[in-house]
Order: C-alpha cells, then sequence, then structure tokens
C-alpha cells in the first residue's frame, strides 16, 4: 500500500488485488506487463494512468463513486506529471512489492528487520 496526498488529503492506494489488476487490464485493454512498460517510458494514454489511480483508490479503501470524482477532478490539476508520478509508483510497487525496510500490517520495524 502506499500513503500519498492526492487532491485534497492523505490517500491509501493498493493495486494488489487480482480482481483490480483484471479490471486494469480490461480497462486500458493492455496486459499488466505492457501497461507497466509504457507508463514508465512515458509512452501511455491518459486512461491508464486515470484507471491506475481509480482502481488503486478503490483497493485502498475509497468508495468506488469518490474514487471516480477524485480522478476527474484531480487527474491534470495543475498537471499531468503528478498523476504519472503517482501511477508508476503503484504499478512499481504492484510489480516490486513493498520496500524491503517496510514494516508488514501489524509489524514493528524492529520485527522487519529481525527477519533479514
Amino acid at each position: 500500500m502506499i500513503r500519498q496526498f492526492y487532491g485534497d488529503s492523505e490517500r491509501d492506494f493498493d493495486l494488489s488485488k487480482l480482481d483490480l489488476v483484471h479490471e486494469l487490464e480490461r480497462k486500458t485493454g493492455a496486459g499488466i506487463g505492457a501497461l507497466f512498460r509504457r507508463v514508465i517510458a512515458g509512452q501511455f494514454h491518459v486512461a491508464d494512468i486515470a484507471e491506475t489511480i481509480r482502481l488503486a483508490l478503490i483497493g485502498g479503501g475509497t468508495a468506488p463513486q469518490e474514487a471516480d470524482a477524485l480522478v476527474k477532478a484531480y487527474l491534470t490539476n495543475p498537471s499531468l506529471a503528478p498523476s504519472h508520478v503517482l501511477a508508476v509508483s503503484i504499478l512499481d510497487r504492484l510489480y516490486s512489492g513493498p520496500a524491503e525496510d517496510e514494516a508488514a500490517p501489524g509489524e514493528s520495524e524492529t520485527d522487519s528487520r529481525n527477519k533479514a
């Protein structure tokens, strides 16, 4: 999960549920690997960014209607660049998983370090 300021407050973004990944593929018409490559390479469609953020908001606990309204309001406000950076972060998190120094839910940082 990623927690980041988006629009008007801190929000949770999570695209780790397989049904959300399938929906992202359906909405963008691309497999997740192809979508990830084109977003990172800057060869994306606006819908790639919008759907990545919208579905990650839903995965993070935002109601679907609110997630849709947030993306419509903030996708290009003030520019597309912040949304692109966020989409890259969301997709990278899906691909790479949590950072090694990031504690699992319900686990302290010390517990996480002691596993290594």
